[in-house]
């Protein structure tokens, strides 16, 4: 997909829309989260990237988990929640970007992917990722994730302030505009 195609991906106030994988396992003393590191910055993020024709929302994150940190594994079609940045297209320009973030329980992590040579990848504590993450909304989400229970969906975030969720009534339904 171009930048052109990309800027079309519009989501909430001009912002462009991508998916994430918040990928996650069950460590030896607690719940923990693989970070990679940006190709640019070399700063700590999770996989995400721009919708992909054909994929629901969660494929396209279970793809980008794939690519950029040969994550394999079971994706919850839930949305965790969502968190913005400034995406860097090139020394003058950025675009603003929301990102979807679905859990991905991994099973397996492949040694060769097709950015293993671009990007580290490194297995953290909830608590460790939330502090090294730069976006504080992404690191709401890591620091307030809680796996799902066996047959159950994870729980949604809750996000006071989310712009594109539909008001609900009393009893949780949503509210039509």
């Amino acid at each position: 997909m171009g930048w052109q195609d990309k800027s079309a991906a519009q989501g909430a106030g001009g912002a462009r829309v991508q998916y994430g994988a918040l990928c996650w396992r069950h460590g030896a003393d607690s719940v923990e989260v693989l970070l990679i590191t940006s190709r640019d910055t070399g700063r700590w993020v999770i996989p995400k990237g721009w919708p992909m024709p054909g994929l629901a929302p969660e494929a396209a994150a279970v793809q980008e988990a794939w690519e950029e940190a040969g994550v394999d594994g079971q994706i919850n079609p839930l949305c965790l929640g969502r968190f913005g940045y400034q995406k860097c297209l090139s020394v003058s320009a950025t675009v603003p970007c929301a990102v979807a973030v679905y859990g991905l329980q991994v099973a397996k992590l492949a040694k060769t992917f097709p950015e293993a040579r671009e990007r580290q990848r490194k297995w953290f504590s909830l608590r460790e990722a939330a502090g090294l993450v730069a976006e504080p909304e992404l690191a709401l989400i890591i620091a307030g994730f809680t796996p799902p229970e066996a047959g159950r969906p994870a729980p949604i975030a809750a996000d006071d302030e989310d712009d594109w969720a539909q008001p609900r009534s009393a009893s949780g339904k949503r509210q039509d505009h």
